[in-house]
């Protein structure tokens, strides 16, 4: 199966604010059910496990409302480990109003940020909607501004993952995600073409697991 890049409705806010607040429900029920919160909570607790560190500070890039982050650091609370996390995203509006975090309006290739500002650089379902130049730029940014790693949580291209998107269409609450999430399969990395971009990119090291229906977790370390 080719990777095939489309034009997702989110992308550009192609709809109703009532369209675009359902498609980020659909988001968020997603990553509760379908392994998105698991994948970014295992990479985060295997880096500190690693490093033996229980404070890290966290970056997570095209957040959306901030539903991984936030439910991964109450997570790790209960195990010792605090997440001091960080949001940034290109579009105000897809930032949550409330909460402690700090949030930040940028874009995602730019990051405003000095080197090694943070402990750990994460996105979960960014990297598919970038192409192959576009993702290596965003992993050389991630990684200058990590001191330790880049998280990355992503869809695995594969046709049984496509049947599945196209599956759910009648379940999903927004019209956009009924366009968006075969559109996110379709231009999504198998995990050896993620493991070649990260390496172009520049990671001295990139630990990949693959998770429930058609996740991959990805450490790539600085």
């Amino acid at each position: 199966m080719r990777r095939r890049p489309t034009s997702e409705l989110l992308d550009v806010d192609s709809g109703k604010p009532e369209e675009i607040a359902g498609s980020l429900r659909d988001l968020e029920s997603f990553n509760r059910l379908l392994g998105g919160i698991t994948t970014t909570r295992e990479l985060v607790h295997a880096v500190a496990r690693t490093t033996a560190m229980s404070q890290l500070s966290l970056l997570e890039v095209a957040a959306g409302d901030g539903f991984v982050p936030a439910s991964v650091s109450t997570d790790l609370d209960r195990k010792g480990i605090t997440v001091h996390a960080t949001l940034l995203d290109r579009a105000f509006s897809h930032l949550p109003r409330n909460g402690t975090a700090k949030k930040v309006v940028a874009d995602g290739l730019v990051l405003p940020f000095s080197d090694s500002a943070f402990d750990l650089v994460s996105s979960s379902l960014f990297l598919h909607h970038l192409s192959p130049e576009q993702a290596i730029q965003f992993v050389r940014e991630a990684l200058r501004v990590s001191r330790l790693a880049v998280l990355i949580n992503d869809l695995i291209r594969h046709p049984l993952h496509l049947f599945l998107a196209y599956a759910g269409v009648p379940l999903y609450r927004s019209r956009l995600t009924r366009h968006d999430a075969p559109a996110s399969v379709k231009q999504a990395y198998t995990v050896a073409e993620m493991r070649k971009l990260l390496l172009e990119a520049g990671a001295t090291n990139v630990i990949m697991r693959q998770h429930f229906l058609f996740r991959m977790g990805v450490i790539a370390w600085k």
